[in-house]
């Protein structure tokens, strides 16, 4: 009885428009009245705090608000702008140099915000437009944008990982590695199509810079190049826990931002922080939410019976099982964020995964990476809605621009899935 009442309510407030976390708590709420049944109200609600407290106060998701807040920080600080400049005196005068240019700007920008979103609002204010004066479709370079702003999930620190590795207890250091081989797959994959597909435009070069240019430029941008590195470096060095490298990342961008750049101000930090904790707010409420869910099905026995089933259709078979994990995390990627999607699938289909002898740490790429593209793929792709805004095109218009790199996309993704060694190239 409990889980057709839970699935049923969580699917009609998500068709309704409800925001994810409330679908979450709400249809758990449901939940424990109906496993509660005949018991004082105030009884049953007690398990409410209990749970909230135990899901969002673990010492590794302490990374989440920090890693948020360095984001912010670096984009404040105006990194965006140096990484593109010089981005564009390398390569920009070459044909497709701009293509170049946005994809591997976005890979890189998406290693300091952590978040897709971010990275597409950040950078497509500068390159959409760019790509659209040159001679660029403003629906494909928006198409574009999104889906190189996608690896903002995959490409090291991610949240996404963060929170799979809270919930899955596993390395964080280790799926941050995991994602490198991935997230620089997508961004080849993507420029090659990019370039096939645009292949017979007339699109206008730009001016090829001298070697005192990129040297200007690389200075500029050497800070905010140096940022990743740090992070990484000191955790992988053993100086840093990932959420210590978040704190110091943090501390890094104010210390680039106020001293080596001087674009902050003491008044942009009320900004900065209001945005970062709005962030990390909502990523911690959804935790919550989806802790709660995930218990509750717990309790039920659910979580057994989806496992069983898994088990039972594959025939213990890790190919079919690992097709059938792809089909269902590219479908609830189209309608929830990642955060949500991670807590709620991760307790049903890991013990399935390890039972088959598949890696934590490649199962969770596999996870992260479907999300990714998740974000571009219609009708619920964030990515593509910050991208309609920024470029001033219809969801059609993009949506049919952003095909051929979906495409691109899962060709990564199948050989990420049956290839292990692929992420867990430097694990």
């Amino acid at each position: 009885m409990i889980g057709p009442v839970i699935f049923l309510s969580f699917a009609v407030f998500l068709l309704v428009g409800t925001p994810i976390a409330i679908c979450l708590g709400v249809s758990s709420v449901f939940g424990m009245l109906i496993d509660g049944a005949g018991r004082p109200l105030d009884t049953i609600m007690t398990m409410l705090p209990r749970i909230f407290s135990s899901a969002t106060s673990k010492f590794v998701l302490l990374a989440v608000p920090f890693f948020i807040l360095g984001g912010n920080v670096m984009e404040k600080a105006g990194i965006s702008e140096r990484l593109i400049n010089f981005a564009q005196s390398c390569v920009g005068h070459l044909r497709g140099g701009l293509i170049v240019v946005m994809v591997s700007v976005a890979c890189f920008f998406a290693a300091i915000s952590g978040s897709g979103p971010a990275t597409v609002a950040a950078l497509g204010m500068i390159l959409i437009p760019a790509m659209v004066k040159v001679g660029y479709p403003p629906a494909f370079s928006a198409a574009l944008m999104a889906a190189a702003g996608a690896t903002g999930i995959v490409i090291p620190p991610s949240i996404t990982f963060v929170v799979y590795g809270s919930v899955a207890d596993t390395s964080i250091g280790k799926l941050f590695l995991s994602g490198i081989v991935p997230g620089v797959m997508i961004g080849l994959a993507l420029i090659i199509v990019a370039m096939w597909t645009t292949r017979n435009m007339k699109i206008e070069l730009l001016p090829k810079a001298t070697s005192e240019e990129r040297w200007k430029s690389f200075k500029e941008a050497f800070w905010g190049l140096l940022m990743p590195g740090i992070i990484l470096g000191g955790i992988y060095g053993g100086i840093f826990t990932p959420t210590e490298a978040a704190a110091a990342s943090a501390v890094y961008g104010l210390f680039v931002g106020f001293f080596i750049y001087r674009t902050l101000k003491l008044k942009d930090l009320y900004e900065i922080f209001v945005n970062s904790t709005t962030t990390t707010a909502v990523v911690m409420f959804i935790t919550a939410t989806a802790s709660l869910f995930a218990y509750i099905l717990t309790r039920a026995r659910l979580d057994l019976a989806i496992s069983d089933g898994l088990i039972d259709i594959t025939g213990g078979n890790y190919i079919m099982f690992l097709l059938i994990a792809n089909v269902i995390f590219l479908i609830a990627g189209c309608f929830m964020d990642a955060t949500s999607a991670v807590l709620i699938f991760t307790p049903l289909f890991l013990p399935v995964a390890l039972s088959l002898g598949i890696d934590p740490i490649h199962f969770g790429a596999v996870m992260v990476l479907n999300l990714s593209i998740g974000l571009v793929t219609p009708p619920v792709g964030i990515n593509l809605f910050v991208g309609c805004g920024i470029a001033n095109v219809s969801l059609k218009d993009i949506s049919m621009a952003v095909i051929p790199l979906i495409i691109a996309c899962l060709i990564v993704l199948l050989l990420v899935t049956y290839i292990p060694q692929l992420p867990l190239l430097f694990v």
